[in-house]
């Protein structure tokens, strides 16, 4: 069994064998390993089944960009030009993830045709790799100095606090730990070991062909190599990959503390403060969060309790401050990260499905570390909500950004229109298709005396507690029933261990998720019952476990039953965007209403539940939504203004969960939804920009278009939109444009985004530009946006095309410049502005 590694192993040290026991300390709790529980339900082995059909094969074809970026390394170490080769800052971290989740199904099931790709393509990676263990493609073959290289510098570590050089180091190692447990090929793991000794002496001990000899003893801006040095000590036993690990916490905030702004401030990274200091989530999302997982893993390992500290406050902050009701992290858009205290809002939010991810890694090594089921509760929340959401039901369609809400039209999904085949910046498709195959590592877990159900769902697996082996068979239809039936079986009747089964936050009377933000309107009047064999019995929760002890025979059944109902939810009042609003939940699932479920074109901010249906009147039933796939649908009765605006008409009110949006096309979508008439409204877009601007102006304007019509708020259906009001320069045809908007006061800006107006296909002479770029005016003059890293200025039709700033800043005036394709003129349906 996999006990993290507490094992004896051998490494090579001076040229000899030598055996080391891993230290006996880790995690109280020991996980049972996906690969050692057979899944046999109807909710978690179809998304095994798609990840091997579907989700691998296409991920593994979108991520060849990683294998064309390594092989102009390889190429190049090879004697042969690559003049064509162009810096990219972590496009490989995204093959590696995506190699990282073929390992997993290769250890499940070998497949002789994924396993020759993936020795294929590690070869690459060997020939890419310099003799020293450096590996940076971008820096490797010179581009970063042939072309533009925002974020990377201009040579090795010279910019680490965007450069994601240890980053993607970090996913190569977990990568190749995967792919040698599934496999016993070792090449993977020397390239990374090898990495790995590299980086100590680079960054802590000093090479003289690494920034001037001295050590660079920097923290790494994107985290993430912490989490994997771990792993590399557990899977090899060698002390100094913990040590890094531990090494590269302790230094951050302390060694480099950077004092610019935007991508570059200290909170940014979390360097603002030493990690034990830290008490509140602040900056990347997803940068922070794997940090926190890494400050778990050591501090386990090591019994560091000042990690725990941290950690601990760290958790309550983003509990009752800062996490959207769906387990989604990050709220504000600009940089993809957390926003002030309760600042939560539900259209105009990020919830990155990579910091989803990291949520349910975090709270399940706090479980682990503290046996608390409430880490547990979260991290389920997480994994059905804001996790589930960010993938379709066919597997081959992804979001990065999961709003709360949505017009159906928004640009919400980093400038797509809807769900997206992959991403320029591709982190949450390759998160996905590494993270699915270990959800069944999650479901069971042992200490010396316990079994703990931690996730319910159908499934077999062997245990040994106390010195006994025990099979465990759990049937259920969780998370559409909560009917959990476990039949123990032992070795040796009259085994005595205790069997702890959760009890989640949300099957009580009093809150959906843990935290202060949400809170239950309603009471259920049904109890939790557990049975033994049959019988009825008295239990007593523990930690958020119910514990059953007693001496077991084989084929006793434990028989517990959650009572799931619709329920309605609410949010304290420091939350501004849901005061006065609902949300309805079942089980574990946060349930949304879209708007094709109530009438073909109906829009879902016209709904509202002025007369809250009660509970016994709120249906469940579980159904097909598309393609075959089951899921729980709830139905009530609610209110809704008329099309008119005017009037109020009664209405069924059909919910599905909200991992399951946007799988049947375009629709409004909302999670929160009023309590009162005046809070619902014709249009869910609370970005209608109409009115904000003193003026619009244009380097040319055609006789019979409008500069105006960019500002006017008016959503377009697609670029060849001809019925509605535009700017065009016809017929200017191949000549550069600007326009200009000027706002009635200075506003905080972060994002800019453009509709283009595109009549080619109507045999018309407009067309997107070749190019664009966006200036705003300070001190006198027009000053260039310095964009995100993971953003660019996109000539897309049918979608904004946003361009997110690196950081907010603050003007009356924005000037939009546009570089003509030849032979054609431009125009615009449309532009938004997001304020900070």
């Amino acid at each position: 069994m996999y006990r993290f590694g507490l094992l004896m192993i051998g490494f090579y040290m001076s040229g000899l064998v030598a055996m080391e026991s891993l230290r006996a300390a880790d995690y109280p709790i020991v996980p049972i390993a996906f690969d050692e529980v057979r899944l046999t339900d109807e909710f978690w082995l179809p998304r095994l089944k798609l990840q091997a059909e579907v989700l691998l094969p296409h991920s593994m074809q979108e991520a060849q960009v990683g294998v064309a970026h390594l092989e102009a390394a390889a190429k190049f170490n090879r004697g042969e030009d690559v003049p064509g080769h162009r810096p990219h800052p972590f496009v490989d971290s995204d093959l590696y993830k995506v190699m990282e989740g073929a390992a997993y199904l290769l250890k499940l099931k070998p497949e002789k045709a994924l396993e020759a790709e993936m020795d294929r393509i590690i070869d690459i990676i060997g020939e890419a790799q310099l003799e020293d263990g450096y590996l940076y493609p971008s820096h490797i073959t010179g581009a970063t100095k042939r072309h533009s290289h925002d974020g990377m510098g201009d040579r090795p570590y010279s910019f680490v606090i965007y450069s994601h050089e240890l980053y993607n180091m970090g996913h190569m190692y977990e990568a190749a730990i995967a792919y040698y447990q599934a496999t016993g090929k070792d090449k993977f793991l020397k390239l990374s070991e090898k990495n790995a000794e590299h980086i100590n002496k680079v960054f802590f001990e000093g090479d003289r062909d690494y920034n001037g000899g001295k050590p660079v003893n920097q923290a790494p801006g994107h985290q993430e190599i912490e989490l994997a040095l771990v792993k590399l000590y557990r899977e090899t036993g060698k002390r100094l990959y913990l040590d890094m690990a531990k090494k590269f916490l302790d230094i951050r905030g302390v060694t480099y503390k950077p004092s610019e702004a935007g991508l570059n401030h200290d909170e940014y990274a979390q360097q603002h403060l030493p990690v034990r200091d830290q008490r509140e989530a602040v900056g990347h999302a997803v940068r922070a969060v794997y940090m926190y997982a890494g400050m778990a893993d050591v501090s386990a390992i090591l019994g560091d309790s000042s990690l725990q500290t941290s950690l601990q406050e760290i958790w309550g902050d983003i509990v009752n401050t800062r996490m959207h009701i769906t387990g989604g992290l990050g709220a504000v858009y600009g940089h993809e990260g957390f926003g002030p205290q309760y600042e939560l809002p539900n259209y105009d939010t990020y919830n990155e499905t990579c910091a989803g991810i990291a949520n349910v890694m975090m709270n399940y090594r706090l479980f682990l570390m503290t046996k608390e089921a409430k880490y547990l509760d979260v991290a389920e929340v997480s994994l059905f909500n804001n996790v589930l959401a960010g993938m379709n039901l066919k597997g081959d369609r992804f979001f990065y950004v999961n709003p709360l809400s949505t017009d159906g039209e928004r640009a919400f999904n980093h400038g797509h229109k809807g769900r997206a085949t992959w991403f320029g910046t591709a982190c949450c498709p390759s998160n996905l298709a590494r993270y699915i195959p270990q959800i069944s590592g999650m479901i069971y877990a042992v200490d010396d005396d316990d079994l703990y159900l931690s996730l319910y769902a159908s499934s077999e697996t062997t245990v040994d507690i106390s010195g006994v082996t025990v099979g465990v068979k759990q049937q259920t239809a969780y998370p559409f029933d909560g009917k959990i039936c476990l039949t123990v079986n032992p070795a040796n009747n009259g085994a005595k261990f205790s069997v702890r089964m959760r009890i989640p936050t949300w099957a009580g009377n009093k809150q959906f998720v843990p935290g202060e933000l949400y809170h239950y309107a309603d009471v259920m009047e049904k109890d939790i019952e557990i049975k033994i064999n049959g019988e009825s019995m008295d239990f007593n929760v523990q930690n958020g476990f119910a514990v059953i002890e007693r001496e077991w025979s084989k084929g006793d059944v434990v028989a517990l039953e959650l009572p799931m109902d619709v329920r309605s939810n609410e949010t304290i009042e420091r939350v501004k965007a849901n005061r006065g609003r609902v949300a309805f939940t079942h089980g574990p699932l946060v349930m949304c209403a879209e708007g094709l479920d109530q009438d073909f074109s109906f829009d879902v901010s016209r709904l509202y539940f002025e007369d809250m249906p009660k509970i016994k009147e709120r249906q469940a039933q579980v159904g097909h939504l598309t393609q075959g796939v089951e899921t729980i649908q709830a139905h009530l009765r609610g209110q809704a203004l008329t099309a008119d605006g005017q009037g109020m008409e009664d209405r069924k009110v059909r919910l599905i969960p909200y991992y399951a949006w946007s799988n049947r096309g375009l629709s409004s979508m909302a999670v929160w939804m009023p309590r009162e008439k005046s809070l619902a409204s014709l249009s869910s877009n609370p970005l209608n920009v109409d009115g904000e601007y003193k003026k619009l102006e244009a380097s040319y304007t055609h006789a019979t278009d409008t500069v105006y019509a960019i500002g006017d708020g008016d959503t377009p259906n697609g670029s060849h939109e001809t019925s509605m009001r535009r700017w065009t320069s016809w017929p200017q045809k191949g000549q550069d444009q600007w326009v200009v908007l000027t706002l009635k006061e200075k506003k905080p800006i972060r994002s800019v985004g453009v509709f283009w107006f595109d009549d080619i296909k109507n045999n018309g002479g407009c067309a997107a530009p070749a190019d664009w770029s966006v200036e705003y005016w300070a001190n006198g003059g027009w000053k260039p946006l310095h964009t995100y890293i993971t953003s660019g200025y996109e000539t897309k039709l049918d979608q904004f095309n946003y361009v997110d700033a690196q950081h907010a800043f603050t003007t009356e005036k924005i000037r939009i410049q546009m570089k003509a394709q030849p032979e054609r003129a431009m125009g615009i349906l449309e532009a938004k502005l997001k304020y900070d």
